[in-house]
């Protein structure tokens, strides 16, 4: 099941029926389907913007139609460039609201290590309540797409946090906006960012606490969250993107991604940097931290073999594959995090010239 065909077409209207029709009757056990208007033509899940004085070929993003949506505490967002119509966010899309992505809190301290609290920003009695104590660090995990805020190596990371240190950890839970569309998720994650910036913000203007004990790590989609985090509440302590998400962010301006900007001290761990739907990689090759770690490489990890599998069109498509096989690579970067906390010791290095020199 494809959700999202993405083809840059550079022949006549007219061919891209016939593309379509010769696709259909060579189905491969797909049904494409179209139709289209004066100024729209939805091509399966994709709609390309026709304007006049605009062809379907080589100009098929100029003049794009600019959207924007506002939400009274988070503040307003468009899709207009870099966010789309850019060959690394071709398909335009609006983040989602604050109500159906539904962000979520969920706080473990000491006191509580294996039951979360639920607290919220809006309402911040429920932080006064917790067991939220302000002379503490904070740390925040952030999900990436198809998770969720109650997984087990979130709450595996709290406790192996709380093992180490005193401190209030947060699993931030926005499944409402991660299942589904990648493309769609990829864009929710600006408003996770500012649900995030709007939490630390309370925490700085209600509590007199500093953004600069706030650590916010995010894996996967969840890393770009935490960069928008930092973008709308400037000096956070500390970010660490897990295997930053590749696909709508590599090669990106600043605004769009993970940037050393974010924080006072950005770091990345890479594991699986690979070219996607090539080599099937879903994590960045490119740095985006102060400090950016490549174990082995930063694409294959020991334990991890590749599949055929993933050999997709269609970004969307990753959706029916994301499990331990398909992303056993992506997935070992919160997976060395969390042993890392522990065993901080336990990652023999070699010095090389390079990667290349030492393999």
């Amino acid at each position: 099941y494809i959700d999202d065909l993405f083809i840059v077409w550079t022949g006549t209207r007219e061919k891209l029926l016939e593309f379509i029709q010769a696709l259909n009757d060579n189905s491969f056990n797909l049904n494409f389907t179209f139709s289209f208007d004066n100024s729209w033509i939805p091509f399966l899940d994709l709609s390309i913007v026709k304007q006049q004085d605009c062809t379907i070929g080589t100009d098929l993003f100029c003049k794009p139609t600019a959207a924007e949506v506002c939400y009274d505490r988070l503040g307003c967002f468009s899709n207009k460039i870099p966010w789309s119509w850019t060959p690394q966010r071709p398909i335009p899309r609006l983040p989602w609201s604050p109500e159906k992505i539904n962000t979520r809190f969920l706080l473990y301290t000491r006191d509580n290590l294996n039951t979360y609290q639920e607290i919220s920003a809006i309402q911040y009695k429920t932080i006064e309540e917790s067991n939220f104590k302000t002379f503490r660090k904070t740390r925040f995990i952030i999900h990436g797409f198809l998770d969720n805020g109650e997984k087990s190596w979130m709450i595996q990371m709290c406790q192996a946090m709380l093992k180490v240190e005193d401190v209030n950890c947060i699993c931030v839970d926005w499944h409402g906006g991660s299942l589904g569309l990648y493309t769609q998720a990829s864009n929710n994650i600006r408003v996770v960012g500012a649900e995030v910036a709007f939490f630390t913000k309370i925490l700085q203007n209600v509590f007199n606490y500093s953004p600069s004990n706030v650590h916010i790590i995010g894996h996967s989609l969840g890393a770009h969250a935490a960069g928008e985090a930092g973008k709308n509440h400037p000096g956070i302590g500390r970010i660490t993107g897990l295997d930053p998400a590749q696909p709508y962010f590599q090669d990106t301006p600043i605004e769009v991604r993970l940037d050393p900007s974010d924080a006072k001290l950005v770091d990345a761990i890479h594991t699986d940097g690979a070219p996607t739907l090539i080599n099937i990689g879903f994590g960045m090759s490119q740095t985006v931290g102060h400090l950016d770690f490549f174990p082995n490489g930063g694409k294959h990890m020991p334990g991890c073999k590749k599949t055929e599998i993933l050999k997709v069109g269609s970004l969307d498509e990753i959706t029916n594959v994301v499990d331990d096989l398909a992303a056993c690579n992506h997935l070992r970067s919160y997976k060395y995090y969390t042993e890392s906390i522990l065993n901080p010791e336990g990652f023999m290095g070699y010095a090389a010239s390079s990667y290349n020199a030492f393999q």
